[in-house]
Order: C-alpha cells, then structure tokens, then sequence
C-alpha cells in the first residue's frame, strides 16, 4: 500500500509495478499550499548574497520555489534529502549541501558546511509546525533563522470501507514516508481496523519515524535508509528476498 500524497505517489507505484508488485493506492496525506503568500513573497524578496535555503521535503520545493523572486542574489542550497535534492535539481536548483547519510535533519546538521553558519541568513523551507531540530540547532550555531513555511498538511476524507474489505487479500505491506501519514492513518481507518494495520508490516524511512512507529502500536517495522524511491525499492525487494526464502524453507520442511 502507498500512502503518499495522490500528487507524489506515482513514481513510486511506478517502481513497485515495474518490479511485478501490486499497489494498493490510498493517499493518507493531502497538501496545499499556506496562506500568507504575499507576506512571503516579501520576506523574500531581501535575500542576502550568500544566504542559505534549506529545503525540509519536495513539497517543500514545489511550493517554495514559486515565490522566489527571479533576481535572486548568490544563494546556497541545502537539501534534507536525495528526494529532495532531485525535486530540486529538476527544477533548474542545483544543491550544494546533502547529508552524506542518514538524510533527515540530523544528518543534514552533522555536514560540514553547516557547522560554521554564526551571522549567516538562513532561511528553512517546511510545511507548517514542521520539526524544531533544525532550526533550533542553526540558531545555537549563531544563523540568522527564518522558517518559511509553505504548505500545510490536512487529513483527506476518504471512504475506507473498500480498503478494508481489500486488505486481508491484497495488503502484505504498508509504506509511510512521514510521522504524519502514520497518525493519519490510524485515525482514517478508526479504531476497529487499527488491530489489522498494526499487525501488518509497516516500511518508513527514518529511525525517527521507526521509533513512531513503536510508540504506536505497529508490531513489523521494516527502515529504508531514505525517502527516495530506490532507497525504498532497495528495501522492499530485499524484505521479498526473505520472505520467499523463509517460505521456501517452510515448503521444503
């Protein structure tokens, strides 16, 4: 089951059919833009040369980069992750900083580059109540801090009576790419079907969110090393590997 937003869900379903998978579609997170447009585009618009823009996520890019203005002066990049890195380096936004691994906050934190950052603008492009880590660590290190929050994440309301009846058949695994989507979907499929999600095997893609996971209840947690599609695909294809291998024991005994 993919659960990512509707609108960024493809490439991955894409990747799991191209590997003889089936999927299961069911978006547990939407995204729209925030409000305030105008009042940002007008902290924008006084960018210093050599000011560094962070970008947490895609969607933070999708959003973000629309209300730069055009004659930007010299800027750094930093992306959280490769997803991230590639959403924008497709757009023409070649990055300069990337987590050499880890790819979530902490490793972003731990690049050199970001070590040194006291008196520099620093300006963090998230969703809206993203983490605090981040940001809180840059200003310890002395950043001139600005959060620039773009987007906004809502629960979408959707009929899971379908799902449901599909799942004991056809849902061998869910992937969640955020702390966000796994509260959502706890809370879309209600209490009554929460015993059959927590029993299911769950793919995330952080400690973090692994350790979420726990709290939560989910009993099979398998960790991707990103949020990339062939991070995912990695490990997807790796946990098929020995899953055939524990049934092909069983067959054989």
């Amino acid at each position: 089951m993919v659960t990512r937003a509707a609108h960024q869900a493809e490439p991955l379903c894409r990747a799991i059919e191209a590997h003889g998978g089936r999927v299961v579609r069911f978006p547990a997170l939407a995204v729209e833009p925030a409000g305030g447009t105008a009042e940002l585009r007008a902290s924008l618009a006084v960018l210093q040369q050599g000011a560094l823009l962070v970008f947490v996520s895609p969607n933070a890019v999708e959003y973000g980069l629309k209300l730069l203005p055009r004659d930007k002066p010299a800027v750094q990049l930093a992306a959280v992750g490769r997803a991230t890195a590639k959403a924008l380096e497709q757009a023409g936004w070649p990055v300069d900083i990337l987590p050499q691994s880890g790819f979530d906050s902490e490793g972003l934190l731990a690049s050199e580059a970001l070590q040194q950052v006291a008196g520099r603008q620093v300006l963090i492009f998230r969703g809206e109540g993203g983490r605090a880590l981040l940001g809180d660590t840059l200003i310890e290190r002395g950043a001139q801090l600005s959060y620039v929050e773009v987007y906004r994440r809502v629960c979408p309301q959707l009929d899971v009576g379908p799902l449901l009846q599909r799942w004991p058949t056809e849902v061998q695994l869910v992937t969640a790419t955020s702390n966000a989507v796994l509260e959502n979907l706890l809370q879309m499929l209600g209490p009554a079907a929460q015993p059959m999600l927590l029993a299911t095997p769950l793919l995330v893609i952080s400690r973090r969110m692994r350790e979420r996971a726990q709290q939560l209840g989910f009993r099979r947690i398998l960790l991707a090393q990103g949020a990339d599609e062939q991070s995912i695909m990695e490990r997807l294809c790796s946990w098929m590997a020995q899953s055939n291998h524990w049934q092909s024991t069983i067959d054989d005994g």
